[in-house]
């Protein structure tokens, strides 16, 4: 029999603002839908978090005996500056600053989006479509919205009549704003004098001449507005009405509570059933920005290349400190926090690695059985991953306790011990055994890191010969060193 007939989830939904009691649409199968990146850049350090959010949710339901189909999108038609109606859509100004096509930019950035996903070890999606790949079916729900009353033409662009949804639905439901506030919370901006009222978002946009990635529709050569390809995609590969529609907390408004006017107005009805959202990644308490320095990128975790933490770390170090939070709360990224994930994290692995040693004995004076449903109801409420890490780590005392004889169990409660660990961490938490990787990188930094104090010896005591021949041979292995003023840092090539 499946799990989930034995584990009942409850999730915070966010349209309701409560924790729900999880009851798919049809029994035993899930639909979920994610937003992905828009593909202009390399992928941020707060969306790898929120996918890596989702990834553990669908790592979750699939252990539970679900059959799931996760729809996460690639946005490679653009959207423009701050998501408004006017100005330069991304990726063709990423494509302009660079002189390459637009394509070149999307392919460059999916790339090395999928290249940092999977360093992380996430799960691929069951379907990853993309928005140029689904404009005849975006043009075909503007029909549909346009037949039903609640959009407008006007100089070859489509608009959503916001003020007409609103007097029969709901316009701000799952953000819990009301439109009169919008109303008063709104300038009037130069260049929006097409639209009948400011609070209304594009469905289509006329395609200036200068504009390159543009498609023919019934209104003109033009492009479609951002809220739209959710929209369409979701409800292509997940039916009209679905189980869960997750992303990142700054989508909730404009973007999710567009989407559900939208389907409104095109089906008649609510396209989801739970809303979920995750919060924020900051930096050393403050908000990521480049321009204060602030900042990381993903990759440079693994190198150690960045002025805001001390060494480099693994992927697997940096998973399970990002794990350490509730999806729903805000996660602060610190280099004293991944210190403190990295000896968490080999303290775990490390207690892992002797489970094959362990010796049964003729009794048990733990109950494992008890411990094994304690990691259940902690992802049973709401996916609370901190909780489970905090009963795993009850599980590494166990295992501890085990090894020295201060308890005892029997065979079957031993298997049931390692097939736990093995479910929870592996399975679920999506965490690598760094024993059974060869990425080495936490190994490897420590080793530097002593050749690196080697080296500012032999500098201190005027011996130059030696100090280069250390840094040479590192960069023969692919290894560049870089004094600063900070000190030596280093980067693999």
């Amino acid at each position: 029999m499946q799990l989930y007939k034995h584990q009942q989830i409850k999730i915070y939904n966010t349209l309701t603002g409560q924790k729900e009691t999880f009851k798919p649409i049809n029994d035993g199968y899930v639909g979920m839908y994610v937003c992905g990146p828009t593909v202009y850049s390399n992928v941020h350090l707060g969306n790898v978090r929120t996918f890596m959010s989702f990834d553990v949710i669908f790592r979750y339901l699939k252990h539970l005996g679900f059959k799931v189909r996760y729809v996460r999108n690639i946005t490679d038609a653009g959207h423009l500056e701050n998501d408004a109606d006017v100005g330069e859509d991304r990726i063709a100004k990423k494509a302009r600053l660079e002189e390459i096509e637009p394509m070149e930019v999307v392919q460059r950035y999916t790339v090395d989006f999928h290249k940092i996903l999977d360093t992380f070890n996430f799960l691929p999606p069951s379907i990853e479509p993309t928005a140029t790949g689904h404009i005849i079916e975006q043009i075909e729900l503007i029909k549909t919205i346009l037949d039903n009353g609640f959009a407008y033409e006007i100089n070859g662009s489509v608009y959503f009549d916001v003020h007409k949804f609103n007097e029969t639905h709901d316009y701000g439901i799952l953000s819990k704003r009301k439109l009169e506030d919008l109303i008063h919370n709104t300038r009037e901006l130069d260049g929006q004098s097409d639209k009948k009222n400011p609070q209304d978002f594009a469905l289509w946009k006329k395609a200036e001449p200068q504009h390159i990635m543009r498609w023919p529709s019934p209104w003109s050569d033009g492009f479609p507005g951002w809220h739209l390809e959710c929209t369409a995609m979701s409800t292509k590969y997940l039916g009209e009405h679905f189980d869960i529609h997750g992303g990142g907390m700054d989508l909730k408004f404009p973007h999710h509570e567009c989407e559900i006017a939208q389907n409104e107005a095109a089906k008649g009805q609510t396209p989801v059933n739970y809303w979920m959202h995750a919060n924020m990644l900051i930096m050393n308490g403050k908000k990521m920005a480049k321009s204060t320095g602030n900042f990381i990128l993903p990759g440079e975790i693994f190198t150690g290349n960045n002025p805001n933490i001390t060494k480099a770390f693994s992927a697997g170090v940096a998973r399970f400190f990002m794990l350490q939070a509730h999806y729903r709360s805000i996660l602060d990224f610190t280099n004293d926090g991944l210190l403190a994930s990295e000896k968490g994290f080999f303290r775990l692995m490390d207690a892992i690695n002797l489970l094959d040693s362990l010796k049964a004995s003729a009794t048990s004076s733990i109950d494992i059985n008890k411990w094994k449903q304690s990691c259940y109801d902690a992802m049973n409420d709401d996916f609370n991953t901190p909780v489970l890490i905090a009963n795993l780590f009850e599980g590494v005392k166990y295992i501890n306790q085990i090894k020295d004889g201060s308890v005892s169990v029997i065979d079957t409660d031993l298997s049931l011990l390692k097939d736990t660990f093995q479910a929870f961490v592996f399975d679920i938490l999506g965490l690598e055994n760094s024993s059974k990787t060869d990425s080495g990188t936490v190994k490897l930094s420590g080793t530097v890191d002593v050749l690196i104090k080697l080296r500012q010896e032999a500098r201190a005591n005027k011996d130059f010969a030696l100090s280069d021949k250390i840094r040479d041979e590192l960069a023969a292995v692919g290894i560049e060193l870089k004094d600063g003023k900070e000190g030596t840092t280093f980067s693999v090539n």
